[in-house]
């Protein structure tokens, strides 16, 4: 079997004038959960309704499962939550997963089986209308999981849950990949996507961005040096690791581009300088940062709400 579960070439979509998806070549391997990232309009939600079938591309390829998007062959094997679920109002949480069971040829014990995983069985038999908005998205996401299928793909999983739902879902959809299964998931979460998310893919405007793990994005390592006196730390910092290592940030602390092994070796040689040293810190960037990086300044457009904060300031529509 391949290891690959999507595949993408030059896959674009037009509306009219307007360009929403810009040849964008994407991969998605087995068993692993892959974070789709893009700030307000940059068309992941879009990519992902093409990678279904629901919209068909105006140029470029997709295989999905090793079949055409929206295939048969495909489309059993997948389970989909985009943009929010839509049930019965009238009809329990139960009734509605029984009816999507029956469609889907499931047997009925499966119903209170992924009811349970999302953590719903206690509340089965209440109505949809009657849901909040976590209990709602949970149930989405307990209808993509019926008939265990081998690629997931959620467009905002923990939309609406509180922290220790958040938690909870986070945990869940790591054990499926462990267990094998993939998930494909939108967040404005970077921190979620950081903490469960084996690569990530970043869209602006339409176009990607870069393809990547996480620890690849974020960077290599380095060590934060504050001491005194200035001068003196940055002339023992080049000693040790090389001029071209070393920097001056803020005139007040010397980054130094060496993960933490270095890190015995340098504070012995400052302090042997007769170095004041107030403090020898790992650094790396954080996921968010490199993510503005790459698609602007976070002041402006559609990212001014998530300044100070982990969350984008809208999932990409």
């Amino acid at each position: 079997m391949t290891d690959t579960i999507v595949h993408t070439e030059h896959l674009t979509k037009r509306y009219g004038d307007r360009l929403a998806v810009d040849d964008v070549n994407l991969t998605v391997r087995r068993g692993e959960v892959y974070g789709f990232l893009g700030p307000n309009g940059a068309g992941k939600t879009t990519t992902l309704r093409m990678l279904l079938g629901l919209i068909r591309p105006t140029t470029g390829t997709a295989v999905v499962l090793g079949a055409a998007p929206g295939a048969p062959a495909g489309v059993r094997q997948i389970g989909a939550l985009i943009e929010g679920p839509g049930f019965y109002p009238y009809l329990s949480g139960r009734d509605n997963l029984r009816v999507m069971a029956r469609y889907q040829g499931v047997d009925e014990p499966a119903v209170d089986a992924v009811l349970d995983r999302v953590d719903l069985l206690a509340r089965g038999g209440d109505k949809f209308k009657a849901y909040s908005l976590g209990m709602k998205q949970r149930l989405g996401v307990a209808s993509a999981l019926l008939g265990d299928p081998g690629l997931l793909v959620l467009d905002e999983p923990t939309n609406g849950l509180d922290p220790a739902g958040m938690a909870d879902m986070r945990r869940l959809l790591v054990e499926l990949a462990a267990q094998g299964q993939t998930v494909l998931l939108s967040s404005h979460l970077l921190t979620e996507v950081e903490e469960i998310c084996d690569r990530v893919g970043v869209i602006n405007n339409g176009r990607l961005l870069v393809e990547s793990t996480v620890a690849e994005l974020r960077g290599a390592t380095a060590l934060l040096v504050r001491g005194e006196p200035l001068d003196l730390v940055l002339a023992v910092a080049m000693e040790v690791v090389g001029d071209d290592a070393v920097e001056l940030i803020d005139n007040r602390v010397v980054r130094v581009a060496a993960d933490d092994s270095h890190a015995p070796a340098l504070t012995r040689a400052l302090v042997a300088a007769g170095v004041d040293v107030h403090e020898i810190r790992q650094s790396e960037r954080s996921l968010e940062e490199v993510f503005f990086e790459m698609t602007g300044n976070p002041g402006s457009g559609s990212t001014a709400a998530a300044v100070g904060t982990p969350e984008l300031a809208e999932v990409a529509r």
